[in-house]
């Protein structure tokens, strides 16, 4: 056995139980050797003959927690029993549990007493039949393997006096947990007594390893076989992997049966090796009967999943240490005093106006802002929901912002919806209104403040108009404000900073509104006012545009439609186009007047309009509001604070502070874990030929891996090669890119 237990060999497995006794495998999957199986399977059996210490193996006492069973070859013999609290457990009990201690005489290490303390340790009663804290058991001698294995709980499906079927789920749950993580070797646990198909561990293994890949059967109660039954062929055929083939293949392992309770290991494995030299079991290879070969196989199989898994595992631990420190950076600087305060806040300060400046300034390159695809990417993007907000608003301004929309010559089939009104009509109602409003006017002309009456209330839903566009731009200010404060600042301050933050808001808020009030004021009371010469050349355009229709309409009624359309030349008499003409002038001095007022309200209303929009976008919205929002939470207003205001906003609460420390230890731990992983990763390179063969051979008496030696009977020559396990050879599944595994784990750790 020297030879094969390395100093590497023991380092690597020291490593990873240092791991699995710091708690890593509450963040990440760790490889191990679980024990499964029904009850009275005779896993417990099988971890003393593997180990040399007695377990509780009486029928009416199964196991009622996990037990992590550590194996080192030490000059000295030692053993040292400990409980590793569950992850439910209160900082008390962890401290109790912690402190939990069992004399053992190393010369015979006899665990049934120091179960029934841990038992009582752990609260296990008849209301808590089963617990989560795990028993760590390290035994160290001459002759032990370099070994960990973790015994679970018995699988059972009907409840008795001692244990319900409730128990039995809970039980079936804790052996899934350990189970379905990818990187367990499932030491799969059978019991000969019974029909190998109905017992629950065949289901779970195939459920959860349904190619077979990580599983080793282990076939115990041999001698409960009749010789040459259907039982025993079919077992063979099965220890063979010719029934269930699993890539590890079968071992098989005769138990202290009820005669031998009180005899020693020795006697116990002479008695093994004997029976096995007897029957069928003398035709099968003697690499995969009794505890002599089973020592050394279990601690090749443990060593190459390590290395085996090295890669994966080094990628998931810096997994969880960016995600950790993502955590952390959530978490901020401690708050526990006035200054930490001040200081939290002075930082929140900064990040929030640096982000609420690149937010208005349309630069997204900080993580905040996400992907422009989303929906939450977009609302962060404050500049762009602004623009588009006015260009929304202009659009509609254009569309909506007239109560009547003037239809020059609408068809006779033509049906005007309610806003629309031809313009003969509306040139009539005009007439009206200047009838009504006559004064000193000549004939033919009409009081100039007609056009801003009929402009008032054309220009009538502008108000709404302006109304929702301010609660729109209000509206994303506050979303954007909102998250970038929960962005940059711990929950449990964001109430108190945005409350800060919202005077600021509401008091731009009010100026908002007021500079909206006064924009719209002098179109909704006041009377028409511009010096722009667009408003005379619109008029003339207009004008001149009905007069070339109505000339056009004239001559073809003296040409004649057929004759104008042809294109072709004519003789015309002047006097009698002349005459045509001005039978056409507009004699009613009203109707006249009543034409021109509309056409100066209407070109003063498209004046009016842009000019409104311009305002409304850069007056009010602009200079009242986003250009002040990166001083929104300034530092001057924090160094005003005083201690109790501060201790009211920032304070910390223990819970948090709980937090910070539980990730501040597994930042501690995962950075030390992953050193030490990353050195295990010179031996995964020195041991690479021995993974890529995937060999295990046993030849004249001992085994040629280098690493690990079994001494068996002088006069046999056998072997034991995986590749006649399985012909495929080891698994060749294609492995994804690091960096696309890293990418895909965070992105499930932020959802």
């Amino acid at each position: 056995m020297e030879a094969l237990q390395s100093e590497n060999h023991r380092n690597l497995l020291d490593i990873i139980d240092k791991l699995r006794s710091k708690g890593v495998s509450r963040y990440v999957d760790l490889p191990q050797i679980v024990v499964c199986g029904d009850q009275s399977a005779g896993k417990s059996s099988v971890l003393e003959a593997i180990s040399g210490m007695t377990f509780p193996t009486k029928d009416n006492l199964c196991t009622r927690f996990a037990t992590e069973l550590i194996l080192r070859r030490e000059a000295t013999e030692a053993v040292n029993v400990s409980i590793h609290p569950g992850p439910e457990r209160s900082i008390d009990e962890r401290q109790r549990l912690n402190a939990f201690h069992a004399e053992i005489d190393p010369a015979q290490p006899d665990l049934q007493l120091v179960v029934e303390r841990a038992k009582n340790a752990m609260g296990i009663s008849d209301f808590k039949v089963f617990s989560t804290d795990i028993l760590r058991v390290e035994l160290s001698g001459p002759t032990q393997p370099h070994l960990t294995m973790v015994d679970l709980p018995g699988l059972f499906r009907a409840g008795n006096r001692e244990q319900s079927a409730k128990d039995a789920k809970i039980v079936h749950k804790m052996v899934r947990g350990y189970v379905e993580n990818p990187r367990s070797i499932i030491l799969a646990v059978v019991s000969a007594k019974n029909d190998f198909a109905l017992q629950e561990i065949t289901e779970m293994a195939r459920e959860l390893d349904p190619n077979g890949i990580r599983t080793l059967g282990l076939i115990t109660k041999p001698d409960a076989l009749d010789a040459g039954s259907d039982s025993e062929v079919a077992y063979v055929r099965l220890a063979k992997n010719e029934d269930v083939a699993f890539r590890l293949g079968w071992h098989i392992l005769k138990n202290r049966d009820y005669q031998m309770r009180e005899s020693s290991s020795v006697e116990r494995d002479e008695a093994e090796e004997s029976f096995f030299r007897s029957g069928v079991w003398a035709t099968m290879n003697p690499a995969q009967l009794g505890v002599r070969t089973l020592k050394p196989r279990l601690s090749i199989v443990l060593k190459d999943q390590i290395l085996r898994q090295l890669p994966s595992l080094i990628d998931d631990m810096e997994v969880e240490i960016s995600s950790t420190k993502i955590q952390l950076k959530r978490l901020g600087t401690p708050r526990s005093n006035a200054a930490e305060q001040r200081r939290y806040l002075l930082q929140v300060s900064r990040e929030f106006t640096y982000l609420m400046q690149a937010a208005i300034d349309g630069v997204y390159n900080d993580p905040f802002f996400g992907s422009a695809q989303t929906e939450e990417g977009y609302r962060k993007r404050l500049r762009a929901r602004v623009q588009n907000t006015l260009a929304s608003f202009s659009e509609t301004m254009r569309l909506q912002g007239r109560k009547r929309i003037i239809v020059d010559q609408p068809s006779p089939d033509e049906k005007l919806s309610s806003d629309q009104v031809s313009r003969l009509d509306f040139i009539d109602m005009a007439k009206e209104r200047i009838r009504r409003s006559r004064g000193r006017e000549l004939p033919g002309t009409f009081n100039p403040m007609v056009i801003g009456e009929l402009f008032v209330e054309q220009c009538e839903p502008w108000q709404r108009i302006a109304s929702n566009v301010k609660l729109e731009i209000l509206r994303a200010v506050h979303e954007v404000t909102k998250a970038i404060v929960d962005y940059v600042a711990i929950s449990e301050t964001t109430s108190g900073i945005f409350s800060l933050v919202g005077g600021y808001l509401e008091m731009w808020k009010s100026e908002l509104e007021a500079e909206f009030a006064a924009l719209l004021k002098p179109y909704v009371d006041g009377h028409p006012i511009t010096f722009n010469h667009y408003l005379t050349d619109t008029v003339q355009r207009a004008q001149a545009e009905r007069r070339r229709r109505s000339l056009n309409r004239q001559f073809r009624e003296i040409i004649g439609y057929d004759e104008f359309a042809s294109g072709q030349k004519i003789s015309l008499h002047p006097a009698r186009v002349l005459n045509q003409l001005e039978k056409r002038i507009e004699v009613d001095m009203e109707r006249h007047g009543g034409e021109l007022a509309v056409d100066y309200m209407e070109a003063y209303y498209k004046l009016a309009r842009k000019k409104f929009i311009d305002d409304i976008s850069v007056l009010a919205v602009e200079r009242c509001l986003i250009n002040k929002l990166p001083s929104l939470f300034p530092s001057e207003t924090i160094l005003d604070l005083q201690d109790d205001e501060l201790d009211h906003i920032a304070t910390e609460s223990y819970a948090l502070s709980l937090e910070r420390t539980r990730y501040t230890e597994k930042l501690v731990i995962l950075g030390d874990a992953k050193s030490d992983l990353e050195k295990l990763d010179i031996h995964r390179t020195l041991d690479h030929i021995s993974l890529k063969e995937d060999r295990f051979a046993v030849s004249d008496g001992f085994y040629n891996d280098k690493e690990t030696q079994a001494t068996s009977p002088k006069d046999e020559q056998t072997s034991f090669s995986r590749e006649q396990v399985n012909p495929d050879g080891p698994q060749n599944a294609e492995q994804p890119d690091k960096e696309e595994k890293r990418e895909l784990k965070l992105k499930k750790k932020s959802k």
